[in-house]
């Protein structure tokens, strides 16, 4: 399951990110890192970006991105 496959509201921890190594560094520089909760806020009218919640702070991500970022549900 990747990110973008989420519901609005649905929360859920990073597993994998299998992106280039610049947005994965840039992504890391923001906090989203492995292991990390994350929450799906909203999508935008064309579902591309897609607004999530890590941490404390809100984050827009391309669906390409999304798309990448392997994600196990949280119980």
């Amino acid at each position: 399951m990747v990110l973008s496959d989420l519901k609005n509201g649905e929360r859920a921890k990073i597993k994998n990110m299998r992106i280039t190594a610049q947005i994965k560094l840039r992504l890391y520089h923001l906090g989203v890192t492995e292991g990390v909760s994350v929450t799906l806020i909203r999508r935008a009218p064309f579902l591309d970006p897609i607004q999530i919640k890590v941490r404390d702070f809100y984050l827009a991500v391309r669906k390409n991105v999304a798309d990448k970022i392997e994600i196990e549900y949280e119980h």
